[in-house]
């Protein structure tokens, strides 16, 4: 486990409700991953990188709504610059996305 932070740490991360509207191979990438466009609705788009190619294709991506921290200083990786961080699930090198069970609209705040 991690060390303990107040509720007030976690109410500085923005999580919110993002689809994904493009996807892209990211081959300039040490590890293999994408390059998602997401769609925040009124908080715009974003970009982000992504380890997740070893159980999703880019079809499986193209609409699918994630959750993401949008509230991260941007991250430069190899030639791209990373704008949030989409939340996943990791067991063995793995990443299930983490996504709503319903369709919300974009930009939904996640508590």
């Amino acid at each position: 486990m991690s060390s303990v932070i107040s509720f007030d740490d976690f109410s500085k991360i923005d999580l919110r409700i993002g689809t994904i509207i493009e996807v892209f191979d990211f081959e300039e990438a040490h590890k293999p991953a994408y390059k998602l466009t997401i769609d925040f609705g009124s908080l715009g788009i974003k970009k982000s990188s992504a380890q997740i190619t070893s159980l999703y294709s880019k079809e499986d991506l193209l609409s699918k709504q994630i959750i993401a921290n949008i509230n991260f200083s941007k991250k430069q990786i190899s030639n791209f610059v990373s704008e949030c961080l989409v939340l996943g699930a990791v067991e063995d090198s793995k990443v299930v996305l983490l996504s709503p069970e319903d369709s919300v609209p974009n930009g939904t705040p996640v508590r």
